[in-house]
């Protein structure tokens, strides 16, 4: 009944669309097998795409010819770029979309790939054949052969949905947990967990006195994610804050005996920084309350999603706690909050391609990963895509490094130290930060996908050469032109900087605190004139690139230290337990991840520098 595909991705998710693209458009016929047609890339929490960190990473999807950029800038109803109070290196681009339009935008693009097919039903196993994944089986006990499999089954595996002292199976509310592929698993070696998170109530937004609340409007200017010609949001709609109180918390306590989070019900562990509205007035008693974001699902309903109030607590608990907020005292509820509880497979069974170990041509992407958010999930998908074509073209592995992009600390973190706890990305994981930014992530990326032959890189790569040649200008221009006192120092008294007594080049003045090029221009005619021809993004660029300069060269230099490591192969033969001078953990962690550098060894939790030295020594370096 079907031919054999190149892939096949079990899931639809935000990571299983991402690998189906990056496969496809790699050359390879995939795929998607989905247990519902209708539910294709669902926004299954909260309807935004970025924040802290995620949103470097959707820009880095954006940069390797992924699609979760362009649908975000197609569906968005509002944009904010998060952090501009502190160093670029923090800035953090955030988008609320439209929860149905980027559904339906996601299966459109999906649609219109030639390379890809669907198929709607559940499938229930891996077909292994000496050691390798061939196919997978469906609950009618179809086989679809294929060279490769990615598994991106979310939250779907076993999964059980608890709300108060009511507990039934599905992935996800209103739709069937999936079953099988963990048993069969299991059977084949791999170490499963169980881990947990939780979706807030949705309430009827007509019911809702907005004026009690505090409004949060989107950027004044918005951005958007992609880098290729997506449209700009000409209009927004505003998100609003609404905050808990001690009233509010004592009737959520009311209900605390019947919470499966304190009665035991619940054996997974959640997100650390997520935490449900439960959790959060146990875990931090002395707090009188806790912010909460008011967020729009679209521009056509009047459905909200209220962020920060995650629960499993009874749904009359809920009801009436939510009532005693200011501005929800008439508040009607379409669904209650849940936990959902599910099956994850320890990371550190897997490869830096996201290939098993156990089995060949088989790869696990976004929450099988014990990952949390759309974000980390769709990078994960590009990565098991890219990978899963270049293994059955007999083509080299693609790994990206830590100093190449989020998705490499992500994938890096995962398959050396594991989690315990559903992984969430933060600025704070990545040593190299200040390289690492929103604004150059295409500058990273976008020639690794056209080295790859990833369909649509030619083209990006022209704009890629264009801003490279815009901020190098820019810079020049810059560091030439000399500026006299009387230009400038109207503008800097302004700002509270001192006053130039000389003239000098407009470079030096650029390096003081709280002094952008936006304020220069309008002082300064000639840079004025000068940078009208070019796109503020590329002008953006340019003045990070002065002002950071000494910040940005220092971390180059610890990149290439730490990449003389990384060019220092370990042959997976290496009997470690032979090596007596290494520490006992370090034997037992070495020898069951089995890195492929040093670099990579040094990374590994419980390999100390001492053990390091101890491998330089052995390898005669």
């Amino acid at each position: 009944m079907f031919p054999e595909y190149d892939v096949v991705v079990v899931g639809a998710g935000h990571s299983g669309c991402e690998a189906a693209v990056a496969a496809a458009n790699m050359g390879s016929r995939v795929m998607i097998a989905t247990m519902n047609m209708n539910t294709i890339a669902q926004m299954s929490c909260n309807p935004a795409m970025g924040g802290v960190a995620k949103g470097q990473i959707v820009r880095e999807i954006d940069a390797m010819c992924g699609y979760s950029g362009i649908v975000t800038d197609h569906t968005m109803v509002q944009f904010r770029m998060l952090n501009r109070s502190k160093g670029p290196a923090m800035w953090s681009p955030r988008a609320q979309s439209d929860r149905m339009l980027f559904a339906a935008k996601w299966r459109e693009m999906l649609e219109a790939n030639p390379n890809i097919d669907f198929w709607q039903e559940m499938v229930t196993g891996i077909v292994v054949k000496d050691g390798r994944a061939v196919g997978v089986r469906t609950g009618l006990g179809l086989e679809i052969p294929a060279k490769a499999v990615i598994l991106t089954n979310g939250t779907f595996l076993n999964g059980l949905i608890h709300i108060g002292e009511k507990q039934f199976g599905g992935g996800r509310a209103g739709e069937r947990a999936a079953k099988g592929i963990t048993e069969q698993l299991q059977e084949l070696g791999f170490e499963a967990g169980r881990m947990k998170t939780g979706t807030p109530p949705r309430l009827d937004g007509r019911s809702i006195d907005w004026d009690a609340l505090e409004e949060q409007p989107g950027d004044e200017n918005p951005g958007k994610f992609s880098y290729s010609d997506t449209p700009a949001a000409e209009r927004q709609i505003p998100c609003h804050i609404a905050y808990t109180s001690p009233e509010v918390h004592d009737t959520l306590k009311e209900g605390f005996d019947r919470s499966p989070m304190f009665n035991g019900r619940i054996q997974g562990l959640g997100p650390r920084y997520c935490p449900s509205i439960e959790d959060k007035i146990d875990r931090f008693a002395e707090r009188d309350r806790h912010q909460l974001f008011v967020e729009p699902e679209g521009w056509t309903t009047c459905e909200v999603y209220v962020n920060g109030f995650s629960s499993s607590l009874p749904e009359d608990v809920q009801y009436k706690a939510l009532r005693k907020i200011r501005g929800f005292e008439n508040a009607k509820m379409f669904r209650p909050g849940y936990a959902i509880e599910y099956d994850f497979f320890q990371p550190t069974q897997l490869h830096p391609t996201l290939e098993t170990r156990l089995v060949n041509n088989l790869y696990f992407a976004g929450q099988i990963n014990g990952t949390t958010g759309y974000e980390e999930a769709g990078c994960q998908g590009l990565i098991a895509g890219i990978n899963a074509h270049l293994s059955i073209n007999e083509e080299d592995p693609f790994i990206v490094k830590r100093s190449e992009g989020y998705m490499g600390v992500l994938i890096d973190d995962l398959v050396n130290k594991g989690t315990k706890e559903p992984y969430r990305m933060f600025t704070s994981r990545a040593e190299y930060r200040i390289l690492l930014r929103q604004d150059n992530a295409d500058l990273r990326l976008t020639p690794i996908a056209q080295r790859l032959g990833m369909k649509g890189a030619e083209e990006r790569m022209q704009r890629v050469l264009a801003k490279e040649e815009a901020a190098e200008a820019i810079s020049k221009f810059v560091r030439q032109l000399s500026v006299e006192p009387g230009q400038l120092n109207r503008y800097l008294q302004e700002i509270g900087s001192q006053p130039m007594k000389q003239k000098m080049k407009l470079h030096s003045v650029l390096l003081r605190p709280h002094v952008h090029l936006e304020g220069l221009r309008k002082a300064v005619p000639a840079l004025q004139e000068f940078l009208e021809g070019y796109e503020q993004e590329f002008v953006d660029l340019a003045e990070v690139n002065m002002k950071y300069e000494g910040y940005i060269d220092r971390e180059r230099e610890r990149v290439e230290k730490m990449n003389r490591l990384e060019r220092v192969p370990l042959q997976d033969s290496m009997d470690y337990h032979e090596l007596k001078s290494l520490s006992a953990e370090a034997r037992e962690k070495l020898s069951q991840l089995r890195p492929r550098t040093l670099g990579q060894a040094s990374r590994i939790s419980g390999v100390s520098p001492a053990d390091i030295s101890v491998l330089l020594v052995h390898m005669g370096r």
